[in-house]
């Protein structure tokens, strides 16, 4: 109403008074409506980029875009009125291995951690294709949470991991003490795998039977990798499947997404800021 009056030549002030408004609440509703509107359009372009993000993520994003003081709860009430929020359902199951190769205890749980390439995790996890399935292992340095190594295969046998750990090794190169912390599966307890780990001097470490959280790290990676890049996506062929996941590794995990276990920085950019990226073990 304000707005309208004004263009027939009526002051400000006379139409704050009448309408009960002070000009003060007038300027601070009109500032408030375009700030929103600049909020919002911000959200929306991180969210077509980033569909997982809550709030919180997405408040790091907003201030490193817009490099302004961003309030957690205005970006979720922003977030609730677009409808930019939703549930999400889990389901555990806890498989118990039996195959005959020796089980290693638990070092990870043990190990402080002051730097990149003292302690690796890895897992694998199925993806479901349109008419089949792939499987696909990866390993993560614990310390940076970087993926560092992965492999899509169609099989599930101990060529998958012993590619991921290959890259891992060619990539990272790290120095004797390593611990790589895995579960009890067969791929991982077998002769040839314990055997490239022995040759580079890497201590196997295992989690007990049917507890995930002595590998939650890792867990965790799969969980977002399903989340924010599988169930968003139907793969049409395996070579569709691991271009896909490949981008999704480096490109947007790697040195893209924010991890909020990193104050907010993307696993490269988070190695980037170390002083000594190659640090040694140090014991708990």
């Amino acid at each position: 109403m304000i707005r309208a009056e004004r263009g027939c030549g009526l002051p400000l002030t006379r139409l704050c008074r009448v309408s009960g408004l002070s000009r003060a609440a007038y300027y601070r509703r009109r500032t408030s409506r375009k700030r929103d509107l600049t909020v919002r359009m911000a959200i929306h372009a991180i969210a077509l980029e980033f569909p997982w993000y809550g709030y919180r993520p997405m408040t790091r994003a907003l201030r490193r875009k817009l490099t302004t003081a961003i309030n957690e709860k205005y970006v979720r009430r922003l977030m609730r009125l677009d409808g930019l929020m939703g549930a999400r359902r889990t389901l555990r199951r806890w498989l118990s291995p039996k195959h005959g190769f020796p089980r290693y205890p638990n070092l990870a749980s043990d190990a402080v951690l002051s730097g990149i390439d003292q302690l690796w995790v890895a897992d694998l996890t199925y993806v479901r294709l349109r008419c089949s399935f792939v499987f696909v292992a990866v390993i993560l340095d614990a310390f940076s949470r970087r993926c560092i190594g992965w492999s899509l295969m169609t099989q599930l046998q101990a060529e998958i991991v012993i590619e991921a750990l290959a890259m891992a090794l060619r990539r990272r190169r790290p120095r004797p003490g390593l611990i790589h912390h895995s579960d009890q599966g067969v791929q991982y307890a077998c002769r040839e795998y314990n055997q490239l780990l022995s040759q580079h001097n890497i201590r196997p470490s295992m989690s007990r039977a049917g507890m995930p959280y002595d590998n939650a790290r890792c867990e965790r990676f799969i969980r977002t990798l399903k989340y924010e890049e599988v169930y968003v996506h139907e793969y049409a062929s395996v070579s569709d499947a691991r271009r896909s996941i490949a981008h999704f590794i480096e490109i947007v995990y790697n040195r893209k997404r924010l991890h909020s276990a990193l104050g907010y920085l993307p696993p490269a950019e988070f190695e980037a800021t170390l002083d000594e990226p190659l640090t040694a073990l140090t014991p708990a």
